[in-house]
C-alpha cells in the first residue's frame, strides 16, 4: 500500500514596493499608497539623504550612484522582487536602481513620475534647449544657497517646478521644512546632471514600466517622459491633462490606481515564469527532498 504524505513548502517572499519622494519631501509622501499595498505588499518608502528625518551624510551625494548607496540599507530590507516608484528626484534614483545597481536583477516593475532625467534631453537641438534652461535653473539655485540666501533659491526652484499650473500658497511651517532642507538641493541637481548613458540604460530596460506626466509641468518634464516611452520596449505613459509636477500628492487616488494596476500586471505577468522556474526546480531536486513522500 502506498501512502502520501504533503509537505509544507514554504511560501516565497511577498514582492516588495519601494517608493521614492521628490527633493524637498520625505517618504511620507507615499503614506496613502502604503496603506493601499501593505496588505499584499512590503512597502520600503526611505527618506532619501537630506530629507525626512534623515540628516543625511557629512558628504552628501553627487551621483544617483551615491544616493542609492546611501539608502541601500533599505533597499536590502526588501524580501522578494520589487517594484520600484519614483517621483521626480526620487524617480532619477529609482531609473539608477533599475538600471545601474546591484538590485536591478530583482526589479520586476517600474514607475517613473516625471523624473528628473535632464540628460535625455540633449539629442536634439529643440530638446537642447530645455537641458539648457535646465542647467540654467540648477546654477541660480544653487548660487543662491552658497550665498546663503535660502529662502529665494525655494522660490525661484518652486517657480521651475510649478510650470504653467496657478501657484499654490506654501504654509509657514512647509516653507520653514523647506528653506532648513535647501542645501540639498544644489546636491540633487549635480546628480541628475551628472549621468550621461541615461538614454543607453533606458533602451536596454526590459521590464514592465509606467511613465507618468502632468500637463501642467514643466515642459522639460514632459518631453522627458516621451523621451522614455520612446526609448523603453513596451513602456506605457499616463498623462494627467490638468496635473502639474506633484500629481503623486494633487491627484492622489489616480496616480495610486494607475500604480496599483501597474504593479498588478507585472505580478500576473511574473507568475507563469514562477511556476516554470518552481517546475525546473522540482524536476531535478532529490526525490526526498521534494514536497510529496511516498512510504510502501
Amino acid at each position: 500500500m502506498t501512502y502520501l504524505f504533503e509537505l509544507a513548502v514554504p511560501d516565497r517572499p511577498r514582492a516588495c514596493v519601494i517608493a521614492l519622494h521628490c527633493s524637498l519631501g520625505s517618504g511620507r509622501q507615499w503614506k496613502r499608497l502604503a496603506a493601499e499595498l501593505g496588505a499584499s505588499h512590503q512597502i520600503i518608502t526611505p527618506d532619501l539623504s537630506g530629507y525626512g528625518d534623515d540628516p543625511g551624510p557629512y558628504c552628501l551625494p553627487t551621483t544617483l550612484a551615491q544616493e542609492v548607496e546611501f539608502i541601500g540599507g533599505r533597499l536590502a530590507e526588501a524580501d522578494g522582487p520589487i517594484h520600484l516608484v519614483g517621483h521626480s528626484y526620487g524617480g532619477a534614483v529609482a531609473f539608477n536602481i533599475a538600471t545601474a545597481s546591484p538590485f536591478a536583477a530583482r526589479v520586476r516593475s517600474l514607475t517613473l513620475i516625471e523624473p528628473v532625467l535632464p540628460t535625455l534631453l540633449r539629442d536634439t537641438p529643440q530638446d537642447r534647449r530645455l537641458h539648457t534652461r535646465f542647467i540654467q535653473v540648477a546654477n541660480e539655485v544653487s548660487l543662491d544657497i552658497w550665498n546663503g540666501a535660502a529662502l529665494e533659491a525655494i522660490d525661484k526652484f518652486t517657480e521651475f517646478w510649478n510650470g504653467s499650473g496657478t501657484p499654490e500658497p506654501l504654509s509657514a511651517s512647509a516653507r520653514l521644512r523647506m528653506i532648513e532642507r535647501a542645501d540639498k538641493l544644489a546636491f540633487d541637481f549635480a546628480a541628475a546632471l551628472a549621468e550621461d548613458k541615461d538614454a543607453a540604460a533606458a533602451a536596454a530596460l526590459r521590464i514592465p514600466t509606467l511613465v507618468m506626466s502632468g500637463g501642467l509641468s514643466p515642459y522639460l518634464t514632459q518631453r522627458v517622459a516621451a523621451r522614455l516611452v520612446a526609448l523603453i520596449e513596451g513602456a506605457t505613459i499616463r498623462h494627467l491633462p490638468g496635473a502639474g509636477h506633484m500629481l503623486p500628492i494633487s491627484h492622489a487616488p489616480i496616480v495610486n490606481a494607475e500604480i496599483i494596476a501597474h504593479i498588478a500586471r507585472a505580478d500576473a505577468l511574473a507568475a507563469p515564469r514562477l511556476l516554470a522556474d518552481h517546475r525546473r526546480t522540482e524536476a531535478v531536486r532529490p526525490a526526498q527532498d521534494k514536497g510529496t513522500v511516498s512510504a510502501l
